[in-house]
């Protein structure tokens, strides 16, 4: 199983951007896929997540700005990033979880993409 990310680049403060997360495996259905992100030196923070129970947000930075998304047909997350600030400048990555519930605990994940690079000047 892989996780394709897609949609990251360069973009001014107050832009957008949709990154896109692709399972390969057809007959892989994760419970929960999630988004986290990372810059140099910290550590990978959970920002947002979908499972049966709906989208949940960590961030209480981004809730009002971001959209998390799942087609279950296209088994494809995405992150919708509206309005876009410098400390958004990051690397995205997208997790997803066999079974259980969305969390923000990076070791209950499964699979893990490669990362986008989002910059924001």
């Amino acid at each position: 199983v892989q996780l394709v990310e897609s949609g990251g680049g360069s973009v001014q403060a107050g832009g957008s951007l949709r990154l896109s997360c692709a399972v390969s495996a057809a007959t892989y259905i994760p419970s929960c896929m999630a988004w986290f992100r990372q810059t140099p030196g910290t550590e990978r923070e959970a920002i947002a997540g979908f499972d049966s129970a709906g989208s949940t947000y960590w961030d209480d930075s981004v809730e009002a700005r971001f959209t998390i998304s799942r087609d279950n047909n296209k088994n494809t997350l995405y992150l919708q990033m509206s309005r876009l600030k410098l400390e958004d400048t990051a690397t995205y990555y997208c997790a997803a979880r066999s079974r259980g519930p969305c969390s923000v605990v990076r070791g209950l994940y499964n699979y893990w993409g490669q990362g986008t690079q989002v910059t924001v000047s």
